[in-house]
């Protein structure tokens, strides 16, 4: 597997702040929508997000901290109170389903308590085409999920998915080749 970059941020600055709360905004809209107005819903998405497919389905009380690192294919859909934490850019591919309450974290903290709270690091997360996420999972900074993947509902990924495979547990384990 490719190399992740570490990205580094200093919170609190003015310029963080501003794109976050661009972010929180749109987020905050689009919590809001009318069930069934789909056209605005899309239109915050496509606003939001670095990258949008065909057909994009999230369901409401969906969060994330910048938006513009969130790049979906075709067919996306994501549960109800889906959290990406984008700090790093997330590539998810076509056709590929996030259950409910699914955390994706890019963003980390050192581990070092002197002044962790002031500055932290994002790791790029790379999910294929076809992957699907169970409910209640959370997919660790980082992490590759290879094309056609299963992570089983509840599971904790902290490390590579390799293509057609399935995981489950926490920390995630290989459970079987599809």
């Amino acid at each position: 597997m490719e190399a992740r970059k570490k990205i580094h941020y200093e919170r609190g600055t003015k310029e963080l702040r501003k794109k976050n709360i661009r972010a929180h905004k749109l987020v905050q809209e689009f919590n809001t929508c009318p069930v069934e107005d789909d056209k605005r819903k899309g239109e915050i998405i496509k606003e939001l997000f670095g990258c949008v497919g065909g057909k994009p389905s999230i369901e409401h009380n969906f969060h994330c901290d910048l938006g513009y690192n969130i790049y979906v294919g075709d067919n996306f859909y994501a549960g109800y109170n889906c959290t990406i934490l984008d700090m790093a850019e997330v590539k998810i591919g076509d056709n590929c389903m996030i259950g409910p309450n699914v955390g994706i974290y890019t963003a980390g903290h050192s581990i070092e308590p002197k002044d962790r709270n002031k500055s932290g690091y994002g790791i790029p997360i790379t999910i294929g085409n076809d992957v699907w996420i169970g409910g209640s999972c959370v997919i660790l900074a980082g992490v590759t999920i290879g094309d056609n993947s299963i992570v089983a509902a509840g599971s904790v990924v902290t490390k590579d998915v390799p293509a057609n495979t399935i995981v489950a547990g926490n920390p995630a384990k290989i459970l079987k080749n599809i």
